[in-house]
Formats: C-alpha cells, sequence, structure tokens
C-alpha cells in the first residue's frame, strides 16, 4: 500500500512543516507488518508520536529550500474479515438505546457523541435518523439500514464537495463523497445518544473485469463506526453499502475529518501557485515469509 502526495511550487520554499496520518493502526483485527513515510527533500528533523485518539502520526521540518515536496506513506498490512461474535449475535443485537455511553459506562466513549462547533446536528440529520433508529431496533439493523439508506439516497459525485463542506449542505445537496456519506452517518448516531467516530484509510479495490489494475489509481477512503455496549466497534461503509471488513484498511479514526487528515502543514515562501497531486495504490499481496516478519519502522 502506498501514499504519494506531490506539491510543486512555482517559486523556491524555504522551510516547510508538515503533519501526517499515514500510518495504519495496529489493532485487533489489524496488523501492521511494515510502515514507513519518507519525506524528500530529507528533513531536518522528524518524530513519529500517537495522537490524543491513539493515532500515529508523523511530524517534519524541512529546512532545504525546495520547488517540490514529496511525502510519501508505504505499508504492509494484515487485515482479518469481520468477527461473527461482533455483527451476527451477543450485544450487536441488543436495542440501540443500550449501546448508549455515560459516566459510568465506556466514559472514554463520551467524546465521540459530542457535537462539533459548528453543529452539524441540525433538523434535517434529526428527521433523517428517526426513520432509523426506532425505539427497541437491534444495533446491527440501525447499522445496516443507515448504511444502505445513505448510500441509496446520496449521490456519490467527485468534486461535488470540499472538506469544509457542512453536514447540512449534503443533507440539501444529496451528493457528495466518501467523507461526506460517512460525517452524514456520524451525525445520525449522535443525533441519538450513540457514540460515533469518523475513520480514514484505504479500500483494496479491483480493475472491471478484463482491466488490468492502474498503478496509482486507488484513493484515500473513510466510513464510520459506531459504539457498542461492550466496548467495541462495528465499523460500516455507506459508499458502498456494506460493514467493514479485510477489504478496508484503518488508518486513523477521530470526531471528524479535521481530526484525522492525511496531510496537512505550512511554507514559508514567496510563491504564489502551487499544485498538488495524490497517488494512492492498494493491492494484495502473496503470503511470504518477509510478510508476516513484524518489521514495523
Amino acid at each position: 500500500m502506498t501514499h504519494r502526495t506531490t506539491y510543486d511550487y512555482d517559486a523556491v520554499v524555504g522551510a516547510s512543516f508538515g503533519r501526517c496520518h499515514l500510518l495504519p493502526r495496529d489493532m485487533p483485527g489489524q496488523r501492521v507488518l511494515r510502515s514507513a513515510v519518507t519525506v524528500d527533500p530529507e528533513p531536518a528533523d522528524r518524530s513519529t508520536g500517537v495522537d490524543v485518539f491513539g493515532n500515529a502520526d508523523t511530524y517534519f521540518h524541512v529546512r532545504t529550500p525546495h520547488r517540490r515536496l514529496e511525502v510519501t506513506g508505504t505499508s504492509l498490512v494484515e487485515v482479518d474479515p469481520i468477527p461473527p461474535d461482533l455483527v451476527e449475535r451477543g450485544v450487536a443485537l441488543d436495542p440501540w438505546e443500550d449501546h448508549r455511553p455515560g459516566a459510568t459506562r465506556h466514559p472514554r466513549s463520551v467524546v465521540y457523541v459530542l457535537d462539533l462547533t459548528p453543529p452539524e446536528i441540525t433538523e434535517a440529520v434529526h428527521e433523517y435518523a428517526e426513520g432509523v433508529l426506532t425505539p427497541g431496533r437491534p444495533l446491527i439493523d440501525v447499522v445496516r439500514d443507515l448504511t444502505t439508506r445513505i448510500n441509496t439516497d446520496f449521490t456519490y459525485r467527485s468534486g461535488s464537495t470540499a472538506v469544509s463542506t457542512r453536514v447540512d449542505t449534503v443533507m440539501a445537496r444529496r451528493e457528495g463523497v466518501c467523507q461526506d456519506f460517512a460525517r452524514v452517518a456520524v451525525a445520525c448516531l449522535r443525533s441519538r445518544g450513540l457514540a460515533a467516530r469518523y475513520v480514514s484509510g484505504y479500500l483494496a479495490t479491483e480493475p472491471p473485469p478484463g482491466r488490468e489494475r492502474v498503478v496509482g489509481a486507488d484513493a484515500s477512503h473513510a466510513w464510520a463506526a459506531v459504539g457498542t455496549s461492550d466496548g467495541r466497534w462495528i465499523a460500516f461503509d455507506p459508499t458502498n453499502d456494506t460493514l467493514v471488513g479485510e477489504r478496508h484498511v484503518t488508518v486513523a479514526w477521530g470526531r471528524d475529518y479535521d481530526d484525522v487528515p492525511p496531510l496537512r502543514g505550512v511554507i514559508y515562501t514567496d510563491s504564489t501557485s502551487s499544485t498538488i497531486s495524490v497517488s494512492v495504490d492498494v493491492a494484495p499481496q502473496p503470503p511470504t515469509p518477509d510478510n508476516r516478519a513484524d518489521a514495523r519502522t
């Protein structure tokens, strides 16, 4: 898996500061075998830490004058199928009301219930959620229904929104991209007191029948997850009308996109224009002894 971002500037950049979420999470159901972030030009200072949500984040400071900056994340991960006990039995079958966190039950999840500033839980969100989160309905039924409804009611249209587009605007237009659909789902769940988080990552795709894979033609992806009463999370992908499984690679999660952007930073330059290009390649790898070794860097 490779995620490469390239910035080209029309004048020399004297210094670049950057922070990125490009290293996948090592967690139950997903094992990171190798992962690294490279920056060109080579940074004078760099570090990798953990943010408040437990995500790996990388900071770098490039002091070498440059007109091009390239940041590349490469990883090899193993992802398990959805555990049957998470979605087919147990707490997933309990009424959704039983999964609301509180001060004495999963208090750390309460942060994922709070609305954003400015608010995203509008009247339109309340009305949409009302048709899904009916009293006493099993949580897994709510998740599956919400996933399908968003997939059906909203049109995927690349370029129709920006990262700053509000949920209320998406609700009115009924179109957007994966990050918008994830945010609509999160707002609906939070409107009823459930813990919901925004998840960024990748989806392994396949070319149409008879066509070869185009290296670098994939894209970063986003989906949502809802907290359960036993402290776990059910992740689901409204863009593709599916629960999140072994084809999804989780990189980071937070309350919203702004918590986990792939890359953001500051430059010092007289440049008046720049271009950005992003290339993402996610492909299954055959098992080998080298792949099985834990060689995270």
